[in-house]
């Protein structure tokens, strides 16, 4: 009876005690870690497939409203362009009507002398013999040495630049052409060549070379007196120690666009007689 009692007390073996205690005591009683792991990696691939498929589902809801969005942006983008086409489109004809009625006053106010003041006032168009004057880089705008250009800090010395245009267009006034255009942009008393970067501007618009420079005159004493001024001369330093390609020809007829309309806002006409007074008063002349 004795070892039917102990069996009943003791019927868990004390090795097999000893290492369940040592278990529980050490958290691994319970699930095999391999099963934990398997277990923990499954959760991460359920999450992991909620978050795509949540994310998917609000990508298709709001790619219509992008869509939407982006096609109203497109929409404004084009009536602004077309609005801002239209307000360009009615400068162009309030300029052109602008200086239409500047033309008109020219003639109808000048008296005798009305068309004349129109012509060399650049306010309408002309045509006449005269010359055509081409200028343009150098192939090599790197060759050349010396010369006008020699304290210059540009070593691009094969381009023409504004300075170049300017004495261009001065030798020519100077050797007695009646109205000059560059490119197509008829010169004016208010004109100004200048230089923006690598560009030539002729009153403030960009110009690409080469450059056509077109003047009205008499051709042959034009082209004559041109080359032989000092502005011609230098025109042919920079053609033959720069190669800056030039050339000049006489031409029949030539035909010159009128200048936009001008904007004086110095300038004022004096009434009849009042020139004598001015002149008594010293003043005018400074």
């Amino acid at each position: 009876m004795s070892l039917l009692t102990n069996v009943m007390d003791h019927s868990l073996d004390d090795g097999y005690a000893e290492a369940t205690a040592r278990r529980e005591s050490d958290g691994s009683a319970g699930m095999p870690r391999t099963l934990r792991a398997k277990l923990g990696l499954a959760a991460g691939l359920v999450l992991a497939a909620l978050v795509v498929t949540v994310g998917a589902a609000q990508a298709r809801i709001a790619a219509p409203v992008v869509a939407k969005e982006r096609e109203e942006l497109i929409d404004r983008i084009e009536a602004e362009t077309s609005a801002a086409d239209r307000l360009e489109d009615d400068v162009d004809e309030l300029r052109a009507e602008v200086g239409e009625r500047q033309r008109k006053a020219l003639e109808e106010h000048g008296g005798e002398q009305g068309q004349l003041v129109a012509l060399l006032s650049g306010a309408t168009a002309v045509r006449g013999p005269g010359v055509k004057l081409m200028v343009d880089d150098a192939k090599d705008t790197e060759e050349g040495g010396g010369g006008p250009r020699e304290s210059t800090s540009f070593s691009d010395t094969g381009r023409v630049r504004d300075r170049d245009m300017q004495r261009v267009v001065n030798g020519l006034w100077s050797s007695g052409a009646e109205a000059v255009a560059i490119n197509g942009q008829r010169l004016t008393a208010l004109s100004a060549i200048r230089a923006a970067g690598d560009a030539i501007l002729v009153d403030n618009k960009p110009l690409v070379p080469p450059y056509t420079v077109l003047a009205v005159g008499d051709g042959q004493q034009l082209s004559t007196d041109f080359q032989d001024s000092a502005d011609g001369q230098y025109l042919h330093v920079l053609q033959q120690n720069y190669l800056i390609r030039t050339s000049i020809s006489d031409q029949e007829e030539i035909r010159l666009p009128a200048a936009p309309s001008l904007i004086v806002r110095t300038a004022e006409p004096l009434a009849t007689g009042a020139g004598k007074d001015v002149a008594n008063t010293g003043k005018g002349t400074s």
